[in-house]
């Protein structure tokens, strides 16, 4: 087998087994709301974003799609306590 296909082969393996081999130590991200742009980050376990839910409550729409989509690769943002 080339270098290339067995390359593919490997990248494929890591996609399919990602909650066992990757792991997000921090990242930032523009996500496009309804109304204007948000920027999302993550930083060894501590989420931030700059939209007015997330200043008020700690959590918001915008990290909750980002845990959707990196799955078990993040620590869940901690939701606050009702009272």
């Amino acid at each position: 087998m080339d270098a290339i296909a067995s390359r593919i082969l490997k990248a494929r393996q890591y996609a399919a087994e990602r909650d066992e081999r990757l792991w997000v130590h921090n990242l930032q991200v523009k996500i496009q709301g309804e109304h204007s742009d948000h920027r999302v980050s993550y930083d060894q376990g501590s989420w931030d974003c700059d939209c007015e839910e997330f200043q008020r409550r700690s959590i918001c729409a915008h990290v909750m799609a980002m845990e959707e989509i990196l799955g078990e690769a993040v620590e869940p943002a901690m939701l606050p306590i009702p009272g």
